[in-house]
Order: structure tokens, then C-alpha cells, then sequence
């Protein structure tokens, strides 16, 4: 049974950390300090010019065998434009999966909507309330209280 692309990236990421590893130990020329001093260097923002010369090398060396090993073990390795992406099929009727029934879209037995075509057959935004213009909210809701100038709000029978 053929191996998963995955399994098969692990163990190139594993083989690549334990090369890398000993490419640091060969770099500080077995002086502890000057492996401690390398691997203080490194952070997440260095580039590949910032790491020792030893280790540019066999990092290279294992990009250079990831990609034979994924060729070798039956993996297309290319440039993403120069592939064609293959999506899922669809499983339903040809036509694209709903049958047409004729009409406009948005036509249905009251006709079709308004101008907001929201849910609402009337239009959608006639009874939606203005934005407001009192400035930025405050922090915390503000949901309950006294209203802006100091009473209480009082309820509003319209609705």
C-alpha cells in the first residue's frame, strides 16, 4: 500500500530537523558555546542568509530531497499555475442541480419584490430605523438607563 502524502512529509520534516541539528553541531566545531550563541541567533524572523553556512547547506540538501522523495514515492511536484485545480464533481442533473422553472428570478405567486428585496413583501427597509447621530457608542452596551438627557426613555407606542 502506497504511503500517504502526509506520512511522507513527516518524515522528511523529521529527517530535515535531525540534519539541521547536526549541521549546528558541525557549525560550532563542538565548542558548547558557540552552538548555544548559533541557536540564540535564530528566531522566527531570521532568514536563510542569517543561519550559519553549514546549516544553509543542509537545508538545502533537504529541499533538494523532499522534493526527489515525493517524485520518487509517485507525487506530481510543479508549479501551482502550470497545474489545472480539479474541484468536486457535481452529483446532481447536468443542468447545474435545480431545474429551471421559467420567470424572472425572484418571481413567485406575489410577484417579484420591491426595490429592497429583503423579507419583507413591502420592500424590506420601509420601517428599518435611521443610523445613529449622537456619536460612537459607549463602552460596555449601554443598553439600559437614562437616555441622553438625563430621563428615563419612554416607550414608544408606534410599535
Amino acid at each position: 500500500m502506497p504511503k500517504s502524502a502526509t506520512d511522507i512529509m513527516q518524515e522528511i520534516v523529521v529527517s530535515a530537523v535531525l540534519d539541521a541539528v547536526d549541521a549546528l553541531k558541525a557549525a560550532s566545531k563542538g565548542l558548547p558555546n558557540n552552538l548555544l550563541r548559533d541557536l540564540n541567533a535564530m528566531h522566527a524572523n531570521a532568514t536563510l542568509a542569517d543561519l550559519p553556512a553549514e546549516l544553509q547547506r543542509a537545508i538545502a540538501a533537504s529541499v533538494q530531497g523532499a522534493f526527489a522523495r515525493l517524485r520518487k514515492e509517485g507525487y506530481a511536484v510543479a508549479p501551482a499555475d502550470s497545474v489545472r485545480p480539479v474541484g468536486p464533481r457535481p452529483s446532481g442533473p447536468a443542468g447545474g442541480g435545480r431545474p429551471d422553472r421559467g420567470g424572472p428570478r425572484g418571481s413567485g405567486p406575489g410577484g417579484p419584490r420591491g426595490p429592497g428585496g429583503g423579507a419583507r413583501p413591502g420592500g424590506g427597509d420601509r420601517d428599518r430605523r435611521p443610523p445613529r447621530q449622537d456619536g460612537p457608542r459607549r463602552p460596555g452596551g449601554g443598553g439600559g438607563g437614562a437616555a441622553p438627557g438625563g430621563s428615563p426613555r419612554k416607550p414608544n407606542p408606534g410599535r
